[in-house]
């Protein structure tokens, strides 16, 4: 049995969640609740691509938040 996650003949998207977290997802399956669809479909190559270019900083969207008020950096 195949993996779906890792079948390059297949479309994918890019799904991301209220803390800006990053997955990649199988095009045809149905999205998670508490997950968006922000990129695709497309090759699993360019929707990994996608997600190294926008994912930078793996923080918790709310941990960022909170750092930033104490340490005066942004978001």
């Amino acid at each position: 049995m195949s993996n779906a996650f890792e079948d390059d003949s297949r479309e994918y998207l890019a799904l991301c969640n209220d803390e800006e977290y990053y997955s990649l997802w199988p095009h045809g399956t149905a999205v998670p609740d508490g997950w968006r669809v922000v990129y695709g479909p497309d090759s699993r190559e360019s929707v990994v691509g996608h997600i190294d270019r926008v994912w930078t900083d793996m923080r918790p969207k709310s941990l960022r938040h909170v750092q930033a008020e104490h340490e005066d950096v942004p978001a």
